[in-house]
Formats: C-alpha cells, sequence, structure tokens
C-alpha cells in the first residue's frame, strides 16, 4: 500500500508533468494541506524540486489562490510547526520546516506587493515573524550531502528581501531588518561558505536602488559592522569578523559593477579595510 508521502510524491511528479495543471475532479486544498504536512521533509526531491516547485507555480505564475486562500497559508505557515517548528535547534533535521516555510512566506508577500492581500495589521504579524525568525534561527548550515539544502540565512534573507519592498514597510522596518541582518552576520558559530552574504547583500542593495532609507541611515550602518573589529580576541570573533568581512566585499562588488551610489562604496572599502587583518 502506498503512503501518503510516497503518493503525494508520485502525485506532485505528475502535476509537474503536466504544467501544474490538476485532473478534472482534484480539490487543490488536498494537496496543500499535505504539502503543508511535508514541507520540511528530509528528501530533498520531495520538499525542494516539487513541493516548494509547486507552491511557486501556483502562488506566483498560475495565481490560483485568492486573498483568503492566501492568508489563511501564511498564518499557517507562521505557525509553531512551520517557521518555529523546534526553532533554537541545530545540528537536526527540524531545519527544514523552517527554511522552506520562510521561501513560501516570500512567495506570498511577493503577490502581497502585487495584490495587496494583508491589511496593516495582518503586515505587522508578518514582519514580526520574520523578524523573530531570523533573529531566532541557529541552524545555518548551508547545504547537506543526503538531505540538499537547508540554507537559513539564505532562504529567510529572500523574505525580508520582499518585505522591505512592501509598500506597508516604512524606515522603522527597513531600519529592524538591517539590525536582524547585523545579528546574523555577528551569528558567532557559523562561517558562511555556500554564498548566503550575497543573498544578504541584495536586501541592501534592493534598499538602495529603490531609495528605501536614506543615504546616511545605510553609511552608518555599515560604518557599524566594523565594530567587531576592536573586540577580545576570541573564535567567535572571528567568525564574526569573517562573516561581515565576506558580506562587504560581496556588496562591494556589487554596487562597484553598477558603477552608482560611489559614496557607499568608498564607506564599504573603509569599513573592509578596517575589518582585514592582512591589510597594513
Amino acid at each position: 500500500m502506498i503512503n501518503s508521502r510516497e503518493q503525494l510524491m508520485i502525485d506532485l511528479q505528475r502535476i509537474e508533468e503536466n504544467d501544474y495543471e490538476l485532473r478534472s475532479g482534484e480539490d487543490i486544498k488536498d494537496y496543500v494541506k499535505l504539502m503543508l504536512e511535508h514541507i520540511g521533509d528530509p528528501e530533498p526531491v520531495l520538499r525542494d524540486e516539487l513541493i516548494y516547485s509547486t507552491f511557486y507555480k501556483w502562488i506566483n505564475e498560475k495565481h490560483w489562490f485568492n486573498d483568503a486562500e492566501l492568508r489563511e497559508l501564511l498564518w499557517i505557515l507562521l505557525d509553531e510547526q512551520h517557521l518555529f517548528y523546534h526553532i533554537g535547534n541545530k545540528e537536526d533535521l527540524t531545519v527544514y520546516a523552517r527554511t522552506f516555510s520562510v521561501l513560501v512566506v516570500a512567495l506570498i508577500l511577493q503577490r502581497h506587493r502585487e495584490t495587496a492581500i494583508l491589511d496593516s495589521s495582518e503586515f505587522i504579524k508578518v514582519k514580526q515573524g520574520l523578524i523573530r525568525y531570523y533573529e531566532e534561527e541557529r541552524d545555518l548550515r548551508g547545504y547537506m550531502e543526503k538531505e540538499g539544502w537547508a540554507h537559513a540565512a539564505a532562504h529567510g534573507a529572500d523574505a525580508l528581501d520582499e518585505l522591505v519592498l512592501c509598500s506597508e514597510s516604512d524606515a522603522a522596518v527597513r531600519e529592524e531588518v538591517l539590525a536582524v541582518i547585523q545579528k546574523m552576520l555577528y551569528n558567532d558559530q557559523y562561517i558562511f561558505r555556500e554564498e548566503e552574504d550575497e543573498r544578504i547583500a541584495t536586501i541592501i542593495v534592493t534598499i538602495i536602488d529603490h531609495h528605501l532609507l536614506p543615504q546616511q541611515s545605510i553609511t552608518d550602518w555599515i560604518l557599524n559592522l566594523a565594530q567587531c573589529g576592536s573586540w577580545p580576541r576570541s573564535h567567535s570573533q572571528y567568525v564574526t569578523r569573517i562573516n561581515t568581512k565576506n558580506f562587504l566585499r560581496s556588496l562591494y562588488f556589487r554596487l562597484l559593477l553598477t558603477e552608482k551610489n560611489m559614496d557607499i562604496v568608498e564607506v564599504l572599502l573603509k569599513t573592509e579595510k578596517n575589518l582585514n587583518e592582512f591589510v597594513h
């Protein structure tokens, strides 16, 4: 007998082959229930290639969910069984429920930017959830050989990038995002090596390109990142300095290539130099 998990994989593979269309008589709600149940499955084909890809197609390309259905899906994703499932755990498989829930939250925020599905109080609830998640996530592993991508720092950054673009985001919200990015860079346990720095830098590029904060606020924040360079020497300080230095380099080259915002580029160069122990 095929169990629901195995049947879900078979059905989603068939749906993918059929351009993500359902058969006559099938109800999308039945699939969504199972997809949410298995959103953090350790099998990367089911979790990443099938469940996430199907959510992407159904939410952002086919627009098969109405506003009420998207809100209902969002509140489930933000609950203690999804985005905050065993939050704080490290080195176990619970991370996948959290990191793939936050990716689907990003998809819904993208739809919200197009069609305004959330009111102001609902938006604040989403903002608070994303800030809390990025602050409390402790399993920062990138890619695992057997289970595939966890990538919490990168997936969370994708959602924060959507958040800062929402019309409901004001300077205070964006300053909160900058603060929690600094906390992620200052995680003091994990050196990012799977291009998390690039995904995080995208948020800052978005803020700069769309003029979402005054330039002085951005330069002040960048300069403040150098504070870890003066901390007492320890392994935690080493991890924080490396992460921050690599992030600054990623952002530097992203801005340099556009040949815009050269004042910020100079600030990045100065701040990186303050963190680079090989520069005299």
